[in-house]
């Protein structure tokens, strides 16, 4: 068969391992030809190709980002779009394409596929963990211990200083990031955004821990995290980008300064931002991209399209698109309530 493969949406540990699992299976195993896109979706409108062999992925795996680059925007943005995307498969001589990607790409992919019949197969990528139909992603146990690496240095900081420190973690719709980080970080209080805070009740558990002692406390939010209503004065409304997202970012200074003014502490926002995507992917993601890389190639040869590659307990299987596409997975409220709550002071 002869394959393309593309990478849509924000970077991601782990990209290009699944690409060379892809290549490597497809070539070596199944005799298959790939063919890279540059660009996510404008590679495919705009035929700007690479070739993906065996040689081309040596030492890939634990490179960061992605070899083919990836960026936001979809054919249905276009009027022609689709039929540049339908041209490209067939003068290509495609059988179809693998999308690696997250909520977004996904979400465009069911579409091309139910409504326009394009051949196409997913891959969930995230490291914010939060796509419906998988129990993990590839990206997020990176993102996870890059940032809980970052609150175990701030902990020496805080203690030095008898200092608050405010650290504000990736994660728009959901606070896996924030809830694992948290947890295996030590954290005094998590802000995620299923639960909106009221910021009365975390400077009381500050002030709490305060009196008995413990002068230094971590407080983890995530980027999306929101207030309860009344409980901080509004601001302005975030500005979207071109693709209407919000530009979140900044919570962790808000925190911090509500923090500081209110109790009095000594208390530093600190903004790991991109930092969470980019490096090496942790071992368990090099395996995981790698064996949703193999499954996605044999999931083509089974005819599979309009599906996506997803990790149920163990195993991997193949679920059906449409239930990823427009829907995102909050976190395990259990898990925030029942266990990382217990450690809050």
């Amino acid at each position: 068969m002869r394959v393309g493969v593309l990478t849509g949406g924000g970077d991601c540990p782990g990209l290009n391992a699944v690409i060379r699992a892809i290549v490597r299976k497809g070539e070596r195993v199944l005799g298959d030809d790939v063919v890279g896109f540059l660009d996510a979706w404008d590679g495919v409108m705009d035929r700007r190709t690479m070739p993906l062999t065996v040689e081309s992925m040596r030492g890939s795996l634990p490179r960061g980002g992605t070899v083919l680059g990836t960026r936001r925007g979809s054919p249905l943005d276009h009027s022609d779009g689709v039929e540049r995307v339908r041209s490209t498969i067939h003068d290509l001589g495609l059988d179809g394409i693998i999308v690696i990607g997250g909520n977004g790409s996904l979400t465009v992919a069911e579409i091309l596929y139910r409504e326009h019949g394009i051949p196409v197969l997913g891959v969930p990528k995230t490291i914010d963990n939060d796509i419906v139909g998988t129990d993990l992603t590839f990206g997020f146990n990176t993102a996870v211990q890059i940032a809980t690496d970052a609150i175990d240095r701030l902990h020496t900081t805080a203690e030095s200083h008898d200092r608050v420190m405010v650290v504000e973690v990736m994660g728009r719709n959901s606070g896996w990031i924030a809830t694992h980080a948290g947890i295996a970080g030590g954290a005094t209080v998590v802000l995620v955004p299923e639960h909106p805070f009221d910021i009365d009740q975390v400077c009381e558990r500050l002030t709490r821990r305060h009196s008995r002692g413990r002068y230094a406390s971590i407080v983890v939010v995530a980027e999306g995290a929101v207030p309860a209503e009344g409980s901080l004065p509004g601001g302005p409304d975030p500005e979207v980008d071109r693709f209407g997202h919000a530009q979140l970012g900044g919570i962790g200074h808000i925190v911090a300064d509500e923090i500081g003014r209110r109790t009095g502490f000594e208390t530093r926002p600190v903004l790991l931002g991109h930092v969470q995507r980019g490096g090496t992917p942790t071992a368990f993601d090099r395996v995981l991209s790698t064996r949703f890389g193999v499954a996605a190639i044999d999931a083509v040869h089974a005819g599979a399209w309009g599906s996506m590659v997803a990790l149920r307990g163990s195993e991997i299987v193949t679920v059906p698109l449409a239930e990823a596409a427009g829907r995102s997975r909050p976190v395990d409220l259990a898990l925030f309530t029942e266990v990382a709550e217990i450690f809050f002071a």
